[in-house]
């Protein structure tokens, strides 16, 4: 989808990931290595009860199965920005997330168009998790 077939307040939601324990240890050893993502022993004496997926994780995840939608095609150019992002709760094993994605903003430019999304990724039965503006370059 070209910047000029893309409507503001246009929506898309994505399919499901389940988290799972490994994911969380494996993204966290080599991107977060935090003891809440990579140590279960410690992390359940935590405030989070047992072992949480790193925010940037989740945020990568979302991000996965936003792409994996395909909606920009061979439209999109290249990401401009992420802005706004909230943490809004943890995500934990066996989690299952999914993301909406809704049209905020386009900016017209000369061969290109800047076009931004509120993505916002839940967990389960709809639990709030995560929610950032993403913008991108899309050809016209």
């Amino acid at each position: 989808m070209n910047f000029n077939e893309i409507t503001i307040g246009e929506k898309f939601e994505t399919a499901s990931y389940k988290v799972s324990k490994e994911d969380i240890i494996a993204f966290a050893t080599q991107f977060d290595p935090q003891y809440m993502h990579i140590d279960e022993e410690k992390a359940k004496q935590s405030r989070f009860g047992g072992l949480i997926a790193s925010g940037l994780h989740t945020l990568s995840i979302s991000f996965k199965l936003w792409v994996e939608l395909d909606v920009f095609g061979d439209d999109v150019i290249a990401g401009t920005g992420v802005n706004n992002l909230k943490f809004t709760k943890p995500v934990y094993p066996d989690d299952v997330i999914y993301v909406t994605t809704e049209v905020i903003r386009k900016k017209e430019a000369r061969t290109a168009g800047e076009v931004t999304l509120l993505l916002s990724s839940f967990k389960n039965d709809s639990e709030p998790v995560l929610q950032a503006e993403i913008s991108a370059l899309i050809s016209k």
